[in-house]
């Protein structure tokens, strides 16, 4: 692992919690070389940034990129000896935390669309300003895990509903949030008005580093111990606020996401402007993509947790021949495509966990769905850690041996990937058992 000298625990600070999770400042060991994850705040990299991590990608590493299910960017097979060259080029481009003791806890989800999409409440990117110097400045959160993680969200119509984050913050209207622990958006345990969330977050927060034991990294860990109704107590103490329990917080609910709308050609709330979402094949984009993309970009690049991306405010007359450049470089367009409906892990080639090569099965598996219609969501996971997906998807393969896997669906009644349907399967008869399956086109 390698780390900056000043990215060390402060003297006498708690240590904080073990991660074997890459970051920009320790890169992490994978089969195929060194992991190296950059963070990005709300999703964005300025068009300016993405040419430089691009290059330090082909400098220092393979030239291999992943977009991640949190909507951060990772570079892949950093070469020995190169960690520090790395970094550094990194923090040249402004990619680290401003408190170089943070980067762990720069965990604030948005939607990619967050400030110009039509459905919005209210434009959540400055309150996000807020809550990402909360997390930077205040150092006892830099004991939180790598893997806590906020959302923060405006309402969009493009948002993932379906990440089950530790803290979510949800705009009931233009004045109030409401907020639930260790789930997605859903039903909500109370609100706050606007104004009062970073004292909330801050107190939720230090109440959960109180109150969790050292091997709890997530809230669900400590709400098995600790009933929810509890820890509400707990954080009212807390607060010079009282929390909203009325009627019309506590019944009520986010309205659903808009499906697929991560790709191709959407409207934004400003006249006569367009968003364009493609994205790269299972995940990964080369450096030479993320440069031509970073010149397609009038500003910025906002990265998705579909492992997507998104440009912004292009001209409504402009839109087409963006995106036919953007399908030149390779990237999806098209939801209906196999290829765009399936994630899958590194694999058994990148991986020493993993018992196939989930990424060349998931090419195969896209070849044998063409033409069949579209399905819903399948991801192949070589192993149970489940690493490319942060949700339960319609459908899983699970890896039990080389080129073989479990199928999986989504059932609420069932833990885990969801009810076992059959086993053992080859590609080929994955193809065939999934095309059987109804569909119900819902959101990734």
């Amino acid at each position: 692992m390698t780390f900056l000298n000043d990215a060390q625990p402060l003297p006498n600070a708690p240590l904080p919690r073990h991660t074997a999770c890459p970051g920009l400042l320790r890169i992490v060991q994978a089969r195929d070389g060194g992991i190296c994850r950059v963070k990005l705040p709300g999703g964005r990299l300025s068009a300016a940034q993405a040419l430089a991590i691009s290059a330090a990608a082909e400098r220092h590493a393979s030239g291999v990129l992943e977009i991640t299910n949190r909507a951060n960017l990772q570079i892949r097979g950093v070469r020995g000896g190169e960690e520090q060259a790395l970094i550094d080029a990194l923090l040249a481009a402004e990619l680290g935390p401003r408190n170089s003791a943070a980067d762990d806890v720069r965990n604030l989800m948005l939607s990619p669309a967050a400030g110009v999409d039509p459905q919005q409440r209210l434009d959540v990117r400055p309150l996000a300003e807020q809550l990402l110097s909360l997390l930077e400045n205040n150092e006892r959160l830099h004991q939180l895990s790598a893997k806590f993680a906020l959302q923060l969200d405006g309402g969009e119509g493009m948002a993932m509903l379906e990440h089950h984050h530790d803290l979510w913050i949800s705009a009931l209207d233009a004045q109030r949030f409401a907020f639930g622990l260790a789930s997605s958006p859903s039903e909500a345990l109370a609100a706050v008005n606007a104004d009062q969330v970073p004292t909330l977050v801050n107190a939720c927060l230090e109440l959960f580093l109180q109150r969790a034991n050292p091997e709890h990294t997530r809230m669900r860990h400590l709400l098995k111990q600790m009933p929810t109704s509890d820890f509400l107590t707990a954080l009212q103490a807390r607060l010079p606020f009282p929390l909203q329990q009325e009627a019309d917080v506590l019944e009520w609910r986010r309205p659903a996401a808009e499906p697929w709308a991560h790709l191709g050609i959407g409207e934004q709330r400003q006249a006569g402007l367009r968003h364009l979402g493609a994205a790269p094949v299972l995940g990964r984009i080369s450096a030479s993509q993320l440069a031509g993309v970073a010149q397609l970009a009038a500003d910025a690049l906002y990265f998705t947790p579909w492992q997507s991306l998104l440009l912004r405010d292009v001209a409504a007359a402009q839109a087409p021949d963006l995106m036919a450049k953007l399908n030149a470089l390779g990237l999806l367009t098209d939801s209906a495509a196999p290829l765009a409906r399936i994630v899958a892990c590194s694999g058994s080639s990148d991986c020493s966990k993993g018992l196939s090569a989930s990424k060349a099965d998931a090419l195969l598996l896209a070849d044998l769905l063409a033409n069949r219609g579209p399905i819903d969501q399948v991801h192949l996971s070589a192993c149970t850690r489940s690493c490319a997906a942060a949700h339960v998807a319609p459908h899983t393969l699970l890896a039990v041996a080389e080129g073989r896997y479990d199928l999986y669906t989504r059932d609420s009644n069932a833990a885990g990937f969801g009810r076992l349907l059959a086993r053992n399967l080859t590609i080929l008869e994955a193809a065939d058992t999934l095309t059987a399956q109804p569909q119900t086109m819902e959101a990734p």
